[in-house]
This record gives C-alpha cells, structure tokens and sequence, in this order.
C-alpha cells in the first residue's frame, strides 16, 4: 500500500533500515559462532574483523533511526515469509507496506555484508525482484 505523500527517499530509508537490521543481526549471530566453535586458533582476528562491521550496520541504523525521527517515519513490524522480507510503517500518519523478495534481499545483504568488511564489491545488485504498492526504490 502506497502511502500519499511519501518520497522516495522516504522509501529509500524504511527499504535500508530492513537491510540492515538484518545483516547487523547476522553480523551479531557469526561473531557469536566464531567466538563459540572452537575451531579457530585465533578467532579475536575474526570476531574482531566482523564485530566491526556490526559496528558499521549498528551506526547506520542509528543515523537511520534519526532519519525517521525528522520525517515521522516509524516501523510497525517487520516479518518474514515464504516470499520475503514485508515491513510495515507509518509515514506522517498513514500505514504503507514495503516488500522486499528474497533474491534480491539476499543479494543486497551480502553486497552490504561485502562493503562493511572492506572486501571486492561486485556491481550493485538491482532492485528488480522489490515488489510494493509504490514505485520501486532505487538502491542506497
């Protein structure tokens, strides 16, 4: 459901703070099973290289966060299904949805995952599998 009045940098926000919810919750969950495995001799590299990459997410969720503040946007929820990744806002006083499928979620989420880590970024991917009521969002 498109919300009247809404931006799409509006769209743009709500479409980055998904993404990085996520992969800031991933980032959490591996230096978790790095630091837990026993299998690495020297896992404080490893937790320490991924830990600052949670570092990074947790920032740009919280520049996010004040982003939302100034344009009275607030997540409802955020679910998952078969299909993929579905929040719901409020925009300066309607309810909308935004709807991202799982191909390009997950693509978006390891090229992000890529740039946090300082690794090779192939080319950003496209939004092209993002479905809602509105335009689709251009890439951040």
């Amino acid at each position: 459901m498109a919300v009247s009045g809404m931006s799409t940098e509006d769209r743009s926000l709500i479409r980055s703070y998904m993404l990085l919810r996520f992969t800031h919750r991933v980032f959490e969950r591996d230096c978790r099973i790095i630091q837990e495995s026993g299998v690495f001799k020297t896992p404080e590299l490893y937790v320490e290289l991924v830990g600052n990459g949670a570092k990074k997410t947790a920032l740009m969720l919280k520049e996010i966060k004040l982003q939302f503040a100034t344009r009275t946007i607030k997540i409802i929820e955020i679910t998952r299904d078969a299909d993929g990744v579905q929040a719901r806002y409020a925009c300066r006083g309607y309810i909308g949805t935004l709807q991202i499928l799982w191909p390009c979620f997950q693509q978006e989420v390891m090229f992000r995952m890529r740039a946090y880590l300082g690794l090779h970024l192939p080319e950003a991917p496209q939004a092209e599998a993002e479905i809602s009521a509105a335009p689709a969002c251009p890439l951040p």
